[in-house]
Parts: structure tokens; sequence; C-alpha cells
């Protein structure tokens, strides 16, 4: 197959975008007004990237409710939130510019909730020292889509005013698919795909690409996500020579709904908790009492008086133990359903109607009360949810510089922001960081982008070759006559990944799973799609799947490597924490078509921000090696003081 005999679109850009949610938006913004020309590739329908599904808030210490709250307090939070592997200069960049972007986001026309003065609620959520998520109801994501799209619009009616054109220098790509990145020698050329509803190729060429591309959650049976995460964006990234860290972490949202079936996996936000929300076993018990690990023991209430007391005074009460990081409420529920507690369907009770009057219930969840009743005939004002466990997150996703975005390995030109982004959250994301992060770190990947371009002394062609070969991967599963249904393979892969890298895993089912990961290669290099390229989801979910498997790779073979337990990660035959593995960051990357995988040392914390914990709190996280360069640090600054302090008393 030659480019000569198949038709394809083409078009010339500074900065492609592959993503339409939060990160991919801002990061196109922040290219746009940079003056460069810039593509949005959506995978979905404009405006329908699962960034709208974000109910709960975005994480930003602006202090409106407690005026405690700081950057300093935030980044605290994330890095224990992350169990210490956070990259620690993504969480500290995080923690100072979420105000602004939050800010910034009223610029643009977002419409948040308001406190009683006017300022900008702010909600409480688990892992969260302070109520800290600006939101709109539990409609948080979709405010943000909406912003973010009508400022992308006010920017084209600039550009229709000066250049004659809506699409002069910004344009949305709609129901585009990317299934290749295409090089010249190591730096990026461009970006190849389809258009989803005609199945016509389109080339994009362009210098600069920024990897917004979201999650893997869809290799898993019961999952949050909506089906554009199939790790495009992390698999992209691999054949391109770029490598992804921490793969292994994968969070697994603890309330999503359990019935009925067709609904299994759908969010329930953590608003529920925020709001007051308790979680109950079928015995009526409220178990996360139980549950509050050592290291979190001095944060959370022994007791329900105690907790309850938190939500009207929290300077003086500590918090309830349904706010708790995901990681550990995930596992605690878990733990109640294989006791035998669980309810019916397989979950436990989440109950709000016990809690709230029912018309502040409607006020606060609207979204809640109405996919309740909806989907599953529940009224939350009246009665208890049914909620469990469920794929949401992974942690790990492309390395990237944490300044820039830019994506290590051997790869110029290449970006990544948001979910896709690895490094930020460490072994486990706070709820709320993620809207946060992706302003954040959207606006830091677009503006490095158009610097990148800036400096480019020459532009990179794309080879002819190359798209010859983008071409024949793409109509592979067309043209083979025999070859397995893609839904089969996705079901089987989904039960590998869902049975056996799951919440709780061991050593003999995670080698299991990378033998059973060898067959599905096979299968999956052989899969065949019925009918034509128009419209042809079997096609799409053939070259999706492509993507999925190598990502799950990763994840099963870093899951095998880390023998502990850490936030999203947890080892049955490897229960607790190890001070040495907090230490090492796992790195995948793509030697010919195998994932290899290697230990590399996570960056060292500055000591002006190590300083911010106390050292009985490291001590359950870092080694005694670190523990004596803490003290050391400690005693220097100490000595310092005294002499500043001498010097101070000489001068008088």
């Amino acid at each position: 197959m030659t480019t000569t005999t198949t038709r394809i679109e083409r078009h010339h850009y500074d900065v492609v975008v592959i993503g339409a949610g939060g990160a991919g938006l801002r990061a196109a913004i922040e290219a746009r007004l940079a003056g460069k020309k810039t593509a949005i590739i959506s995978k979905s329908l404009f405006g329908k990237a699962h960034t709208v599904m974000a109910e709960g808030g975005a994480a930003a210490a602006m202090g409106n409710v407690n005026s405690r709250d700081s950057w300093q307090v935030h980044f605290r939070d994330t890095m224990r939130g992350g169990k210490f592997l956070n990259n620690f200069r993504m969480a500290e960049l995080h923690a100072k510019e979420s105000p602004q972007r939050i800010w910034e986001l009223e610029t643009y026309g977002a419409l948040f909730d308001r406190t009683k003065d006017g300022k900008i609620s702010q909600r409480n959520f688990g892992g969260h020292e302070y109520p800290r998520l600006a939101h709109v109801g539990d409609r948080t994501g979709l405010e943000l889509i909406r912003t973010l799209q009508q400022k992308i619009v006010s920017l084209q009616q600039e550009d229709k005013r000066e250049h004659g054109s809506y699409d002069a220098r910004i344009k949305v790509f709609s129901e585009t698919t990317i299934t290749e990145l295409l090089l010249d020698g190591d730096r990026i050329a461009g970006a190849f795909g389809y258009y989803r509803e005609s199945g016509e190729f389109v080339l994009f060429e362009a210098p600069a690409v920024v990897l917004a591309t979201g999650g893997v959650g869809r290799s898993y049976k019961v999952t949050s996500n909506s089906w554009e995460y199939t790790g495009d964006g992390h698999a992209l990234a691999l054949r391109a020579g770029a490598t992804l860290i921490n793969m292994e972490f994968l969070q697994f949202h603890p309330t999503g709904m359990v019935w009925p079936p067709s609904v299994k996996g759908i969010l329930v936000t953590e608003s529920v908790r925020g709001d007051g929300g308790i979680l109950k076993n079928s015995e009526g018990k409220r178990f996360m009492f139980d549950y509050v690990p050592d290291v979190f023991r001095k944060q959370y209430a022994e007791t329900p008086e105690e907790a309850d007391r938190w939500y009207d005074d929290p300077d003086n009460n500590r918090r309830p133990p349904e706010l708790l990081p995901r990681d550990e409420v995930a596992r605690a529920i878990n733990s109640e359903v294989k006791a035998g507690r669980g309810t019916p369907a397989g979950g436990v009770y989440l109950d709000i109607a016990s809690r709230l009057p029912a018309d502040e219930i409607r006020r606060r969840l609207p979204s809640m009360h109405h996919q309740f009743k909806g989907l599953a005939d529940v009224d939350i004002t009246k009665e208890p949810m049914e909620v469990g466990p469920t794929c949401h997150y992974v942690m790990g996703g492309v390395e990237v510089d944490p300044d820039s975005g830019a994506a290590y390995g051997s790869v110029r030109g290449l970006f990544a922001a948001g979910e896709v982004s690895g490094g930020m959250h460490g072994s486990n994301r706070l709820g709320g960081n993620s809207l946060s992060d992706l302003l954040v770190f959207g606006k830091r990947a677009g503006g490095h982008a158009a610097t990148y371009v800036d400096q480019l002394t020459g532009r990179p062609r794309v080879a002819v070759t190359a798209v010859e070969t983008a071409v024949e991967t793409a109509l592979a599963p067309l043209q083979r006559d025999t070859g397995e249904n893609p839904y089969t393979l996705q079901q089987d892969l989904q039960a590998v990944m869902g049975d056996l890298v799951g919440i709780i895993r061991r050593e003999a089912e995670l080698e299991d799973a990378l033998a059973r990961l060898a067959e599905l290669r096979e299968r999956v290099a052989k899969v065949s799609a019925a009918g034509g390229r128009r419209y042809n989801p079997g096609w799409h979910l053939a070259l999706d799947l492509r993507n999925m498997l190598v990502v799950s790779e990763c994840t099963a073979k870093a899951a095998l490597e880390r023998r502990e337990s850490r936030g999203g990660h947890t080892r049955e035959d490897f229960p607790t924490m190890d001070p040495q593995w907090r230490r090492v960051n796992l790195v995948c990357s793509l030697v010919g078509d195998a994932v290899r995988l290697e230990r590399k040392p996570l960056p060292k914390m500055r000591s002006e921000l190590i300083g911010l914990f106390d050292r009985a709190e490291l001590a359950k996280y870092l080694t005694d090696e670190e523990l004596t360069e803490f003290d050391a640090l400690v005693a220097a600054d100490a000595a310092a003081a005294a002499t500043d302090a001498d010097a101070e008393k000489e001068n008088r």
C-alpha cells in the first residue's frame, strides 16, 4: 500500500494538541496566545471529553473557607497522598500555581459556587487538610470544559476579525483519532490518523505535539472511564521513543455504582463524602474507623462523634475516615466485601440521606440525585447508595520535565500534560488534584511547545515511507479475511487486567497476566474488522487494542517488579511500604516491539520543602540514611539561625 493509492488529507500546524479535555484545551489556548498556529484533535465530539465527568471540584489553596490553607499545606497533602513517591517539583508547581489557574478561569467566564461573602466556595475532599475544592455543584468538569471552549471561541472570533477566518490560528478536528506520531530523526515531524465518521486518513505536519489523551481505564472490566480511554497517548509516546513512569499505580476510585450491572463502574463523586456521607457495611456498621493506617492516624478521628463535629469545627476535631485518600478507602471497601459484609450487589452502602436535608442534597449534589434516580431508581435523599471500587485514574504516564512538560527519552518536540503524564501524583492521586493539574500543566506544556517551535532552526520533514507504514498498519485489520473479533479480544484483555492486575496483586497472578498478555499480543496482531472504513467501530477498536495491549504490559511488568504495597499498588505478598522502594521509579520504554523496564532514582526533595514535614512523619516513609540527611539539614539550619541571631545582637 502506498500513499499514491490512498487519499490523505494534509494540514500544516506549529503545534498539534492531541486531546480536547481540560489539559488539551488549556495547552492549545496557551500555544495560540503565543502566536502559534494550533490544531486540537478530539477523539470524541468536541465538548464530550472525559473531563466533563469530573464532578467534585478543582483543588487550589485559595483559603476562601479556611484562611489557614496555603500552597505549603496543599503540597504536604499531595506528597502524603502520593506516599512521597511524587515528583516533588511537579507537586510544588501545582500547589503554587493552582489558585492563579482557578482565578484565570473566572476571567474566561467560569461560574463557581460562592461563599456568603462572595468568594469562590471550596469543599472538603479526601486527603485535603482544609476545604480546598473550587466547585460548580457536582458538575465542575462540565463547567471547566464549557469555559475553556468559550475561550477558544473568543480567540477564533479575534482571528476572524484579524485574519478573515475563524480557523486561521486555532482549529478543532472532532471525532479524529491519531494512530501514529511521525519523526524526522529524533524530532517530532507530525501526527497521522483518521476521521472516525468517514474513515479518511489525515496527516498533521507539525514540529511540536502535546499529548493530552487521558488514561487507560478501558483495559479494565469495571471502570469509570469513557470509551476514549484506551491509552492512546501512552502508547504513541512509547512508540515515538519517550518513556513511561510509575505505570504500576492505578487508582481504583472507592465509590462507583455497582447496580444495575449495565451501569457498573459509573463514578459516584467523592463530594458525597465531602458533604457528610458515610460508608456502612451490610451490618449497618460505619466501618472506616477500622481501616485508618498508622501513617494517617494522627489526622483522622477515632470516633463517629469526633468525625461529625469536624464538619462544623475542623480546627478542634480530626477528619472523618471516609475522607482518607482514595487508595485507603478502596482497599477498605474491598476488604469488607471479601469478608462477607458487602451489599447484595457486591458493594457497601454510601449514606447521605440520614446526614443532610433532602433539599440540601438536591442543591449540593444535583447530578448524583439525577444519576441514581435515572439509572438505578434510587432516591438518594431517602435511601443509601450501593457503591464499590472502579478503575478510575492512572498515576503513571509519560515521563516529563516537571517545568516544561517535555517528554523524556529519545524524542524532541513531544510534550504531555494531564493524566497522560506521570510523576505529579506519585503512587496515589488526591481527589480534586486532577482538574487543577490539567490547568497548571496544560498551560505549561502549551507554552513550552510554542517556545520549542520558536527555537527551531528548521522544520522537521515527514518521510513518505513513514506515512506509507502508518497507512498499512491502519488498514491491516480491514484487509484480513480471517482473524479474531476485536470485541472478543478486548473482553479477554479486560478479564486479564481486572482479575490479575487489579486492586490486590500477587506474584503468581502477575506472572500469569504477563503470559496471557503475550498471547493476546499475538492474537491482536491478527485482529480482523469486518466492513469498510466509514464509521466502523470494530475497526476503531482493532486499532485501539494495539495501544491498550502495550500499556497493559507496562502496568503488569511494573506491578511485578515493585515488591511492596504503596498507594494504588497493593501486593498481598508484600503488604507493607518499603522505604528503599520509595526511592525508586520504574520506567518503561520500547526496544523494538519489546517493553523494557528499568529502575531510576527518585529526585531528591529540596531542603526547604522537606523541612515542611515533621521528622516523625518522615520516619514512616524515608530510609535511615535519608533521615540522617534530614537531621543534618535541621542542625545546619539551626546553626545558621543562631549565627544570624548573634550577628543581629552585635549590630544593635
